[in-house]
């Protein structure tokens, strides 16, 4: 099962959207197909799970730092941040605590959410036994933020996520060069 066919079924895109998508299409191309069909949240899930998952926190994160965030969102994103630079436990436990902590309410929540949901264990940090997050959580985090960040100039919010796709098609693009044109 080629990347896009696994990813566009752990991330439930949309009929319509797997209709678009074609075998042996590349994951540049299979996202492109669904932007150019007008099929932005089933391009943005697609992309968020294809992206390596550090690539997709740092996209959300670029993404945040472009925006007025208030002091709330802020945190949760210079805690994701963080987790980039440097993704060790520590840093994704602090991510994951504070998304949680916030009832995933706020972009900011969903950014350290997408950090904190990368790897490690969901359980507390007191229970012995891991629960460790299913592989494409990360990826509903980042599609999480971005419509929340996108939904900060509502009536711009298509445009918006259509806007903040870009940077990550860059991410997705060099991933598919250095794998040989594939993802």
């Amino acid at each position: 099962m080629s990347a896009v066919t696994q990813a566009s079924i752990q991330m439930e895109l949309s009929e319509p959207a797997r209709a678009l998508l074609q075998p042996g299409m590349t994951a540049p191309v299979a996202v492109q197909a669904l932007i150019s069909a007008g099929q932005v949240q089933d391009a943005l899930k697609l992309l968020a799970r294809l992206l390596p998952k550090r690539y997709a926190v740092a996209w959300l994160c670029q993404v945040a730092r472009d925006q007025t965030l208030d002091p709330e969102d802020k945190a949760g994103a210079s805690l994701a941040e963080k987790w980039v630079r440097e993704p060790s436990e520590s840093n994704r436990r602090a991510a994951f605590e504070y998304a949680n902590a916030g009832g995933y309410k706020s972009a900011g929540a969903w950014v350290a959410a997408a950090a904190g949901w990368s790897g490690g264990s969901l359980a507390p940090a007191t229970q012995a036994t891991p629960v460790p997050p299913a592989d494409h959580l990360t990826a509903y985090a980042v599609v999480a933020g971005i419509n929340m960040l996108a939904a900060l100039v509502i009536e711009k919010f298509e445009a918006r996520r259509v806007g903040f796709i870009a940077p990550a098609m860059n991410l997705l693009n060099a991933g598919a060069d250095a794998a040989g044109g594939g993802a």
